[in-house]
C-alpha cells in the first residue's frame, strides 16, 4: 500500500525527494476559485462538499503539489457550537457575542463533528477519493488560543487586551473556554481523520503574541491533547513564536511548523532532533522576481543539507495577489534540486 510521501517525510522516513505544498494553497490566488467565490462565501463553499472539494483540489492540479490541505477556516467548529461568526472580507472573523464570563463559555454547544459538521467530513472522503494514494490529504484544526483570542476579542486583535485580561483576570473562565474548545478539537480532528485525512496541522497563527511562561500555564496542555488525539503525523504550527519553538515541541507536534523570520537550521535546533520540520519561504518574496524566490529556497535547502524530516512549504499563507505560475515553479524547483541530491 503506498504511504504518501509527505506521511513519510513527517516520520523522518527517507523520501525519494522533499514534499511541497502550500499553507492557504486552496483558494486564494487561483482564478478558477475566485469564480466560485463569485457565488458562495467561504462558509457557503465548506457546506457544498462537492464545491469544497473541487477548490481543495484546484491547486494540487494547477501547482502539482505532494498534498492537498482541506478548504476550510479555523472558525468553521464554532459554527457546530453555536457561535454566531461572520467571516468579514479584509477584517476576518467577528464573533456576535464575544465571550467574556462563565455563563458565555456554558452557552457553548458541545461539539459532535459527525452530526455538526458532516460536510468537512464528507469532502475530506471526497478529497481522498479522488486523489493519488501518494498524495496527502492535510487535515487541520485552529490552536486553542488563536480560536479563544477571536471567541473573547470578538474580532481579530494585534494586543489581545480582553483575552490577556480574561486569562490574568478571570482564569476560571480562561481554563473553561480552553477545556470546551480542545474537548471540541480533539473530536473534530478524529473525525477528520476517520474521514480520510492523512495528516493534521494544528494552526496557532497567533500564539507568538504570548509570553515563554504564559504559553506554558494558559495554552500548551489543550494543544497537548489535541496533538495526542489522533495517530498520524501531526504539524504544529505557530507564526512570530520563535521564542516558543521549543515549548511548542514539548506539546507536541511530529513536525513543527517555521515562519520565515528565524533561518530554517537554526529553527530546527529549537524545535529539536527528534522533529521533523515545515518552512519555510516568506510568501511575500513570491510577488517579486522570481530570481529572488530560487535565492531563497535554493539557501532553505542548502541549510536543511539533505535531512530527514523536511516539508518545503511557506512561513505562512499564500497572498492573494501571488502568481500562481510562481508556485507551480517553485515546486518544480524544489523537487528538481532534492531528487537530484538523494539520486
Amino acid at each position: 500500500m503506498v504511504e504518501p510521501l509527505l506521511v513519510r517525510a513527517a516520520r523522518r522516513e527517507p523520501v525519494e525527494r522533499t514534499p511541497v505544498w502550500f499553507m492557504r494553497q486552496a483558494g486564494r490566488s487561483l482564478p478558477e476559485y475566485r469564480e466560485v467565490r463569485r457565488r458562495l462565501d467561504l462558509f457557503g463553499i465548506c457546506r457544498r462538499p462537492d464545491v469544497c472539494a473541487e477548490v481543495t483540489l484546484q491547486p494540487v492540479e494547477a501547482h502539482g503539489v505532494d498534498a492537498a490541505v482541506i478548504y476550510s477556516d479555523i472558525m468553521l467548529p464554532c459554527l457546530g457550537m453555536g457561535v454566531d461568526v461572520e467571516l468579514v472580507e479584509g477584517v476576518g472573523p467577528v464573533v456576535a457575542q464575544p465571550v467574556r464570563g462563565l455563563g458565555d463559555v456554558a452557552a457553548l454547544r458541545q461539539l459532535e463533528p459527525a452530526v455538526d459538521l458532516p460536510f468537512a467530513l464528507e469532502s475530506i472522503r471526497l478529497v481522498r477519493g479522488a486523489l493519488a494514494p501518494e498524495r496527502a490529504v492535510v487535515g487541520f484544526a485552529g490552536g486553542p488560543f488563536t480560536v479563544a483570542g477571536y471567541l473573547v476579542e470578538g474580532r481579530p486583535s494585534r494586543t489581545f487586551v480582553e483575552t490577556k485580561r480574561c486569562m490574568y483576570g478571570a482564569p476560571e473562565v480562561w481554563h473553561a473556554l480552553m477545556e470546551k474548545l480542545a474537548d471540541a478539537f480533539v473530536g473534530y480532528v478524529a473525525a477528520q481523520v476517520e474521514a480520510g485525512a492523512d495528516v493534521i496541522q494544528l494552526f496557532d497563527s497567533w500564539a507568538g503574541a504570548l509570553s515563554v511562561d504564559d504559553y506554558a500555564e494558559f495554552v500548551a496542555p489543550y494543544s497537548a491533547r489535541i496533538l495526542a488525539a489522533v495517530d498520524v503525523p501531526t504539524i504544529h504550527f505557530a507564526t512570530g513564536a520563535t521564542h516558543l519553538l521549543a515549548d511548542l515541541a514539548v506539546a507536541g507536534g511530529d513536525v513543527i511548523g517555521l515562519d520565515w523570520r528565524v533561518p530554517i537550521d537554526r529553527g530546527w535546533v529549537l524545535a529539536g532532533a527528534d522533529r521533523g520540520v515545515q518552512g519555510n519561504l516568506d510568501p511575500a518574496l513570491l510577488l517579486g522576481p522570481f530570481e529572488r524566490v530560487e535565492a531563497a529556497a535554493e539557501r532553505i535547502l542548502e541549510l536543511v543539507d539533505g535531512r530527514p524530516g523536511h516539508i518545503f512549504n511557506l512561513g505562512h499563507g499564500v497572498l492573494p495577489e501571488t502568481d500562481p505560475s510562481a508556485l507551480r515553479r517553485l515546486r518544480e524547483l524544489v523537487h528538481e534540486r532534492t531528487r537530484r541530491a538523494a539520486a
